[in-house]
């Protein structure tokens, strides 16, 4: 059903996606998924977890002997802020229905956002038992880089011209790089 729905986002928008075109969709009735979901938000939250998870966990490298924490953390973090700039799903969310993100970064945190703060929390745990990252309070120091990679993530638009392809890439992401072996250096 999240693929349905993820189907029905990227063809028309979080506004114009119904119950009724992702019942269609995944083949079920629409009582089916009201039995799981009250309405698309909810459900478009669920896939919103979902996808946001697997790019995070997809973008954190292999670990290797003798590699120290804090470089998977920072490789991970800039990986995936790449990478999720350019989901699919975020690409038509911020094209067409960007309000659906102001809750979560204004209001409250979702899902998405505890799952990403577990991983970050544990990763930095490791880190502070190899001594290569600095010592401090876990979950601070996790919702402090959450804001980071955040606000490189959705905000960089707002910095960059359109056309300006080096800014939005590279240039970017090694200025993400830099702040976050800064902050997470002993």
């Amino acid at each position: 059903m999240l693929d349905a729905v993820r189907d029905c986002v990227l063809a028309v928008g979080v506004r114009r996606t119904t119950l009724t075109d992702v019942a269609r969709r995944a083949g079920v009735s629409r009582m089916t998924l009201y039995r799981r979901w009250p309405d698309v938000r909810s459900l478009v939250g669920d896939l919103m977890t979902r996808e946001w998870v697997a790019v995070a966990t997809a973008a954190m490298p292999d670990r290797e002997p003798g590699r120290p924490t804090r470089a998977l953390i920072v490789d991970g973090l800039v990986r995936g802020a790449g990478d999720f700039r350019a989901h699919p799903l975020f690409l038509k969310i911020i094209d067409v229905d960007p309000e659906l993100l102001l809750p979560y970064v204004l209001d409250r945190r979702g899902a998405s956002q505890e799952a990403l703060l577990a991983l970050l929390a544990g990763a930095l745990e490791e880190g502070h038992a190899d001594g290569s990252v600095r010592a401090g309070h876990v979950e601070r120091q996790a919702r402090a880089l959450l804001l980071i990679v955040q606000s490189f993530t959705l905000s960089l638009r707002t910095m960059t011209d359109e056309d300006d392809t080096e800014l939005t890439g590279g240039a970017f992401l090694a200025e993400l790089r830099g702040i976050l072996e800064r902050t997470l250096t002993p």
